[in-house]
């Protein structure tokens, strides 16, 4: 990640004939929001003078928090490469603070730097790697999505028979050219879906990469004519998306979590990491599949991980640890979806992991035992689970417990078409 100071960021406004610059920051359900000034209002930015109403949006909304200053972290300056070349558009990532000037207590960042903070204390950084699946769908006539594949490609094909392969080139040259480095990129085992690899970084860094990485690869899709969508499970009778995590702690600039003198090069801290984990999987699950069409995803037969337990190589199990011959040991976390707010997905990820370190938690042998199988049984598990409850704060925990009951109902009070289908000439 580029290191940006104030000057650098006023030097990059003025050279590159910077007009516009996007502040932006992510709600709580991990929608990206904006507000957009001109490079005249920039010192104010940068003097963390600009301010927004709170109240309005997504989990933030009380009356209380309706005052609300952004404060733009410099080091996420970058200008994107699809808007005019003069008269420029760049962005800016910020925290969110309150009237009294503190953090706010119910942004997504703020929770991941606290959790990056208990890391440290214990003298590690987390690094993260994400694996970002997606869907291409053709749009009809009014340029609204629908679910129709541009495509009947399966894993590892090409063009002709992968027909977005043009669309994803785009996307990842637009992606370097934002500074990410692009480690793979392919055709999924759906029809339609695919998957962009980005180098892993520390924890905010990657966080703040995905929530860029989704705009970017919207963005260009929209410029095909075509949907991009995270959407964990947009068809019935296929794989869904999912995000997978590959994370690695290190300690004065090394992988703790490889050990060359373990017969399977893991050490100690990896399996208590690990332990951690599936000991608190049940209480994350809300955060990692966070839509009530999540657990569409989390069923057996399509490739996405169902019971609880850890393994090497291709193992089915929500946990793997790929061989590797070197120190690159990784514990990849697979059950996230696309759908997670990152930050908090990564938080809660961490600070599971750091408890089974602290108490020495060793992961039992993979079991029958099943993840939650809906939205509703997930957030019971969350409300039960007080470390996890701890990771978000309390204003977090309600707002989005809340949300999401809510949502579960609202989806329960729904007449679907596989009901009607069903139902409406038999009865």
């Amino acid at each position: 990640m580029k290191k940006y100071t104030k000057d650098d960021v006023r030097r990059v406004v003025e050279e590159e004939d910077v007009e516009f610059i996007r502040l932006q920051f992510t709600d709580l359900f991990g929608n990206l929001k904006n507000m957009a000034i001109t490079a005249g209002q920039l010192e104010k930015a940068l003097e963390n003078r600009c301010m927004f109403d709170g109240s309005s949006v997504d989990g933030f909304g009380d009356p209380e928090g309706s005052d609300m200053y952004l404060y733009p972290d410099t080091n996420t300056m970058n200008i994107f490469p699809w808007r005019p070349q003069h008269g420029k558009v760049a962005r800016l990532i910020c925290d969110v603070y309150t009237r009294e000037r503190k953090p706010y207590a119910g942004d997504p960042r703020y929770v991941l730097k606290r959790a990056m903070e208990e890391a440290e204390k214990m003298g590690y950084s987390l690094n993260v790697g994400p694996e970002c699946e997606f869907f291409l769908f053709q749009t009809d006539e009014n340029a609204q999505p629908t679910t129709i594949a541009n495509d009947q490609g399966g894993y590892f094909d090409l063009g002709p028979v992968d027909q977005g392969e043009n669309a994803r080139r785009d996307m990842v040259l637009t992606l370097e050219e934002m500074g990410f480095d692009i480690e793979s990129s392919h055709h999924e085992a759906a029809p339609a879906q695919h998957e962009i690899d980005f180098k892993y970084d520390e924890a905010l860094a990657t966080a703040d990469n995905i929530m860029t990485f989704k705009l970017t690869v919207k963005t260009i899709a929209r410029r095909h004519g075509l949907h991009a969508t995270f959407m964990p499970k947009p068809k019935s009778d296929t794989q869904g998306s999912g995000m997978y995590l590959n994370m690695s702690l290190e300690k004065d600039g090394k992988n703790i979590f490889a050990d060359s003198k373990d017969p399977e090069g893991i050490s100690d801290e990896a399996r208590y990491f690990i332990g951690g984990l599936i000991k608190h999987i049940k209480g994350m699950c809300a955060v990692l599949n966070p839509l009530v069409n999540s657990y569409k995803r989390l069923v057996p037969g399509y490739e996405a991980p169902v019971y609880i337990g850890w393994g090497r190589g291709g193992s089915s199990q929500i946990i793997r640890v790929p061989y590797r011959d070197d120190d690159s040991i990784r514990v990849e976390l697979k059950s996230p979806d696309s759908a997670a707010n990152p930050y908090l997905a990564i938080a809660v990820a961490l600070r599971a992991g750091l408890d089974g370190i602290k108490n020495k938690i060793l992961p039992q042998p993979a079991g029958n035992e099943r993840l939650p199988e809906d939205l509703n049984t997930a957030v019971d598990e969350l409300l039960k689970d007080e470390l996890i409850t701890e990771t978000l704060g309390e204003h977090i925990t309600a707002a989005y417990t809340q949300a999401k009951k809510k949502e579960w109902r609202e989806y329960n009070e729904e007449v679907s078409g596989w009901e009607v289908k069903r139902y409406l000439n038999r009865y």
